[in-house]
This record gives C-alpha cells, sequence and structure tokens, in this order.
C-alpha cells in the first residue's frame, strides 16, 4: 500500500464557514466560484457539493458574515455574488485562531517529539 492521499477528504464539522470566509478574503465571488476556489486551493482534496455550500452561504449571510447582491458573470449571466463584511473579516480572524491551535494540538498528539512513551 502507498503514500497516496485519497481522492478527496471528508469535511469536518464547522469547516465549512471558515473555508467560505477565507475565499471571500480577496474578493466577491459566486457560489460556483467559491466551490471551485475551495477544490482548486486544496489540490483537489476538498470539494464543497451544492447541497451544503448554498445552506452555508445563507447562514452566513443571515449572520452578517456576508452580504449578497446580484451581478453579471465573466459568461453575462446573472449571480449572486458574496463579498466578506466587516463582522466576516472579524470572524475570519477568531476562527483562523481556533484552527491553527487545533492544528497544533493535533499535530502533537499525533506526532509527539518523545516517541520514548508507547
Amino acid at each position: 500500500m502507498g503514500n497516496r492521499a485519497p481522492a478527496h477528504v471528508e469535511l469536518l464539522q464547522g469547516t465549512l464557514d471558515v473555508l467560505i470566509l477565507r475565499t471571500l478574503l480577496g474578493e466577491p465571488k459566486h457560489g460556483h466560484a467559491v466551490a471551485k476556489h475551495i477544490q482548486r486551493t486544496s489540490e483537489q482534496l476538498l470539494q464543497v457539493e451544492t447541497g451544503s455550500l448554498y445552506p452555508a452561504l445563507h447562514r452566513l449571510e443571515a449572520k452578517g458574515w456576508v452580504a449578497a447582491s446580484w451581478e453579471l458573470s465573466e459568461k453575462g449571466k446573472r449571480a449572486r455574488y458574496y463579498r466578506l463584511t466587516p463582522r466576516g473579516r472579524k470572524q475570519l480572524v477568531a476562527e483562523q485562531s481556533r484552527w491553527e491551535t487545533f492544528s497544533r494540538a493535533m499535530g502533537l498528539i499525533l506526532n509527539p517529539a518523545d516517541q520514548d512513551g508507547q
């Protein structure tokens, strides 16, 4: 058995919101572009399904973390574009800090420096 990465990784509960917020940090995007950005940036490991993406975008909009407006896409079709709000930027900073702490803790547990204990 090789060290090949799985085709896709299941998203952990609560990760989609922070992924969307981070994706919208640069510029407004429509839903399909958000999903494609996450997939491309994660080297195809994360795939966000439509059934998860749009409820998450609506939830973030209801919380005031993103705002949406109808605009013409680059293909000339009407699309709903989402942008990060100041509250969303603040939330992203908090979420990113939590994830970095969590990631560090998991790394310490999964890859302990002192292997003698086990």
